[in-house]
């Protein structure tokens, strides 16, 4: 089996197209990671946040400057998204990772009107509706790839106009769904589902064409192909992002909005506060006659 480092190598070489130079510096960044890990017994495979976190101490300790960690933590966190695509891990060990002062990273956020473009992409395919239903869910309920492929039939209360989602840890929350994302989950799911089903009992939502439950790494390339011409690389996580900052955006209130994303610990929802004051501060920048 080819190295996860050497697959994600040749993944931003070949369908990335980044320059040599570029390739070279994730090729170091990946090297001094892989030689740490194997220190500690690690596999490239097997790594958690802690060892992430300790990686980036190591690093800080012996002398590595603020610009070279967040660059460490791009490369660490670019080999996160591609193993996740590739299905090599469940879990994305830096999803909501929190840097130290000086080191974080803030998600990056799609415009409204970007979001808006993206929602409307499906269309002209046998599969569109369903693909509809999928971007429509992570945008009005910042639902998780994983979570999206595990909703149940029954976790739909359309009366009641929310969604049911067991996340991580086992941990059972409620999120309330747009009238937009409820018309199209209910036209799917008359019109569509039950062909992919081909006649078989499955209770998951979202289905794929052999009639079986969808795959995380489906839903990557789904994101991966109908964004192509936006800004930025998308993700699944992309519009979880989008979902939380538009939300905080327009007065949500942020112990409601880490109910929303069953995020433990309120600091994690905190980023999302930084993102917007960011966003805030360009707009001042950009705009004011003095910025």
């Amino acid at each position: 089996m080819i190295n996860p480092v050497e697959r994600f190598l040749n993944y931003l070489t070949v369908e990335k197209g980044l320059s040599a130079n570029t390739i070279m510096a994730y090729k170091n960044d990946m090297n001094k990671f892989q030689k740490y890990l194997k220190e500690k017994g690690k596999e490239i495979a097997g790594f958690t946040r802690n060892d992430i976190t300790s990686y980036l101490n190591y690093l800080r300790d012996n002398g590595n400057q603020t610009p070279t960690i967040a660059r460490n933590i791009a490369s660490i966190k670019g080999l996160c998204g591609f193993m996740l695509s590739e299905g090599l891990i469940e879990d994305d060990p830096l999803e909501n990772f929190i840097a130290p002062k000086g080191w974080k990273h803030l998600p990056r956020i799609l415009g409204i009107e970007d979001v808006f473009s993206l929602l409307e992409k499906p269309k002209d395919k046998k599969l569109s509706l369903r693909d509809k239903a999928i971007l429509e869910l992570m945008y009005s309920s910042g639902l998780r790839a994983s979570e999206i492929i595990n909703l149940k039939l029954n976790d739909i209360n359309f009366e009641a106009g929310f969604v049911t989602v067991m996340g991580k840890g086992s941990k059972e929350r409620i999120v309330p769904m747009n009238e937009r994302a409820m018309r199209i989950i209910q036209q799917y799911i008359q019109e569509l589902r039950p062909l992919l089903l081909k006649n078989k009992n499955i209770q998951n939502l979202i289905i794929a064409k052999g009639g079986k439950p969808m795959t995380r790494q489906r839903v990557w390339q789904l994101i991966k192909l109908y964004s192509k011409d936006l800004p930025f690389d998308v993700s699944p996580h992309t519009l979880r992002h989008c979902f939380a900052s538009h939300l905080l955006n327009g007065g949500a209130d942020l112990r409601a909005l880490q109910k929303m994303l069953g995020h433990a610990d309120i600091s994690t929802t905190q980023i999302y506060t930084k993102v917007t004051s960011e966003r805030l501060k360009k707009i001042h920048k950009d705009h004011h006659p003095r910025g």
